[in-house]
């Protein structure tokens, strides 16, 4: 596999920075931009949502399902933080580590979700202290014999919606621990699978039981320098496919009384709806979003987000309406058909590469062209911009990071597949 050398990025972006210098955009400032902005990477696409409650964990109810068995999955935390360190050598950019509870280091012993505490996560912490890394947190209200008949917060059983306040409530404490050791706030998202496969008969009385359960779980006032609540909807799910208790309606109205971030999953809508077009919506009337960033196929599938047109627009919706610093941007995708690793890299690398394109636009000339009416300059300008030469301003930010330009990171990955994922 060849690679490209230092002098040919060199030459390739000193050309690039031209052509953009051309039509007012500098790059040095784009790529400054680029590297303040965190991506936080989703543990679970390293052991396919399994977690280390129990060994061997494998995935039950909640309506989540990873696919494909392609070898070398992480089986401890330790093996899981080895895989991480590998992904985030080979990204561009600091950047932070989403958590859900079912992967704290138990120790071999069965803790229960309710009983989990911030002790269960010191070596999370002190890993995290080591690399300055921030950390989001997730309550994991699936994979457990109290969410089998699809229903947690929202269940009509009062014992096991007791049950998953008290989990939540402790996820919250772990999430401030996080944010008070690692100086940066921890974002909290919760998401329920709560919902019917089949037409519900009451649709009223689980969302009230879900809206009150939250009150409970939220009703202390945590320093928002530690912590930042969110809530997460969807469309459907698994066994939900007929009703989802926690859908955007209901989380919309949720996050805009109780001044929560709203949680936009990519993958959580109709297949003919987009983010993109709903961040400028939502962020009119709240403060802050957390965006979940997949790829779903004909459902909501999970796949590793590719640079497709969809990406391109989420970021173009961040840059031009200046909400980089109102948008916490995670990603939630799982794929166990392919390297897990290298999935980490494709995924969070394609996210990156698509808040570039949107850095490298003359927005203000844009924009300028929309309010004078002159649509034909405005469509013009957006179609050159597609052949500009950003594969050589990104080759050149790689560079300057010190992470492989283009294809060469794949070496590195295969390399690192014989010597440890093989092993396992």
């Amino acid at each position: 596999m060849s690679t490209i050398t230092t002098q040919q990025v060199e030459t390739s972006y000193t050309l690039a920075k031209e052509r953009y210098a051309a039509l007012g955009v500098d790059t040095e400032t784009a790529m400054h931009t680029l590297a303040s902005i965190p991506i936080s990477l989703h543990c679970w696409q390293g052991d396919d949502v399994g977690g280390f409650e129990t060994p061997d964990a494998v995935l039950s109810g909640g309506g989540i399902q990873a696919t494909g068995n392609y070898p070398g999955k992480a089986r401890t935390p330790d093996e899981l933080r080895a895989d991480l360190d590998k992904a985030f050598s080979l990204i561009p950019g600091t950047h932070r580590l989403n958590l859900h509870a079912i992967y704290g280091d138990f120790g071999g012993r069965r803790v229960d979700r309710n009983e989990i505490r911030p002790e269960h996560f010191s070596q999370w912490i002190n890993w995290g202290k080591e690399r300055k890394l921030g950390f989001d947190f997730n309550p994991s209200f699936f994979s457990h014999p109290k969410a089998d008949d699809g229903f947690t917060l929202s269940s009509a059983d009062a014992g096991i919606r007791q049950f998953w306040i008290e989990h939540a409530l402790a996820c919250r404490k772990i999430s401030e621990a996080f944010g008070k050791a690692l100086g940066t706030p921890c974002v909290h998202n919760i998401w329920i699978p709560d919902g019917y496969k089949d037409l519900p008969a009451d649709r009223k009385a689980p969302r009230e039981r879900l809206r009150d359960a939250l009150d409970t779980i939220l009703a202390e006032k945590l320093d928002a320098q530690y912590v930042r609540d969110a809530v997460e909807c969807k469309l459907f799910g698994i066994g939900s496919e007929s009703y989802v208790v926690g859908s955007h309606e209901f989380y919309m109205g949720y996050a805009l009384t109780r001044k929560t971030l709203l949680c936009l999953d990519t993958g959580h809508f109709h297949p003919t709806e987009v983010v993109s077009d709903k961040l400028s919506a939502v962020l009119t009337f709240l403060d802050e979003v957390l965006l979940h960033v997949s790829r779903g196929i004909r459902w909501d599938s999970d796949h590793v987000i590719i640079l497709s047109d969809e990406l391109n627009a989420l970021a173009q919706e961040l840059v031009r309406g200046d909400y980089l610093k109102r948008v916490h941007i995670g990603l939630d995708f799982f794929d166990a058909s392919i390297n897990r690793v290298a999935a980490w890299v494709i995924g969070t690398r394609n996210m990156i590469k698509a808040l570039l394109l949107a850095l490298l636009e003359p927005t203000a000339t844009l924009q300028e062209y929309e309010l004078d009416g002159d649509f034909t300059s405005r469509l013009a300008l957006l179609e050159e911009l597609k052949t500009l030469p950003f594969g050589a301003v990104w080759d050149y930010y790689c560079l300057k990071h010190d992470v492989p330009a283009g294809y060469a990171w794949l070496a590195v990955v295969k390399q690192y597949e014989k010597d440890v994922l093989s092993q396992r």
